[in-house]
């Protein structure tokens, strides 16, 4: 039992090392990282991911293998302080998660309280319309979602504008952005709350709603375009106070600023916008060349990490 106790102190001090070094290389390349969502999503979640991945495939499998069974050491005040850190961030994030599925679970449920069914064409998401004059389209849910939308947005905006409205959410659906809101809150890091957290967090909210208004309005066809465009003016001006970026709910004009949004929309389609780009067969190629060269180099790694964990067992006081 103490051979595993050990082991899992030395994995959670592994786990706050790693997610620190992570975090000061995330805040180091913030400023000048590109803009697309995924890589601001890969940004945000580096730390946390990083941290997970080395102790699940590094650090665990090195224990495992080279840390004799029949020999436990004791516990260090510095390692155990170490661990409970780590422990605390790891239960901070979990709890922000569930916090922020229960929160959106509370809305979506008083949204649809009194709602009924409506059918809006081209969108398969189960969509709902209350009774409310506040004009608001959202997208709530992960696993079950639903489209809410209210009568005052039914009101405000024309067919053309609900269509290309409802295949925006559309497009948050298929990208499985509320899932992505949902990994943000809960990741386990020391970036959560500080002022490099939340500038990535609004410009991955931004680019994420670049990316549903490209993948939701066809760039060749200016009428739809615009039709998004018109919509979201109208909902801007009369939106009420937003749905907090913390839920996994997505709304028409949840992030980013509209008039940049609204500039792109109606520009001449000379411009692609947000326009996936091809992946190089040099790209393809160095992935697979660094995937050769760490299966090449796991076991290695493995005596490595060892060796550094004894390092730090017995140099810490």
């Amino acid at each position: 039992m103490t051979y595993f106790a050990h082991g899992a102190t030395l994995a959670l001090a592994w786990f706050l090392a790693i997610n620190v070094a992570a975090s000061v290389i995330v805040a180091a390349i913030a400023r000048r990282a590109p803009r697309s969502s995924g890589f601001l999503l890969g940004l945000r979640l580096a730390p946390a991911a990083s941290s997970i991945v080395f102790v699940a495939a590094v650090f665990l499998p090195s224990y495992l293998k080279f840390e004799p069974r029949q020999f436990a050491e004791g516990f260090d005040v510095s390692l155990t302080a170490l661990a409970l850190v780590a422990a605390v961030l790891v239960a901070a994030g979990a709890a922000r998660g569930i916090r922020a599925w229960r929160n959106a679970a509370s809305r979506t449920r008083s949204w649809t309280r009194a709602a009924r069914a409506l059918t809006l064409d081209g969108i398969r998401v189960p969509t709902f319309l209350i009774d409310a004059p506040q004009p608001l389209m959202a997208l709530a849910g992960i696993v079950r979602p639903r489209l809410i939308v209210t009568s005052g947005l039914l009101d405000a905006l024309t067919p053309e504008e609900i269509a290309a409205s409802a295949a925006h959410e559309a497009a948050h659906h298929r990208a499985w952005d509320n899932l992505k809101r949902l990994a943000i809150r809960s990741a386990p890091d020391i970036l959560h709350g500080t002022r490099t957290a939340r500038a990535i967090e609004r410009a991955w909210a931004a680019a994420a709603e670049r990316s549903a208004d490209a993948a939701s309005a066809d760039p060749r066809s200016a009428a739809a375009r615009l039709a998004l465009a018109s919509a979201l003016v109208k909902v801007a001006r009369l939106m009420p106070a937003a749905v907090p970026a913390a839920e996994p709910i997505s709304t028409l004009v949840g992030g980013g600023d509209i008039a940049s949004r609204v500039e792109r929309l109606i520009d001449d389609g000379q411009r692609p916008i947000d326009a996936p780009t091809a992946r190089s067969p040099w790209l393809l190629a160095g992935a697979a060349s660094a995937a050769a060269i760490l299966i090449a180099g796991y076991l290695p790694l493995l005596a490595i990490v060892h060796q550094a964990t004894e390092i730090l067992v017995h140099r810490l006081p």
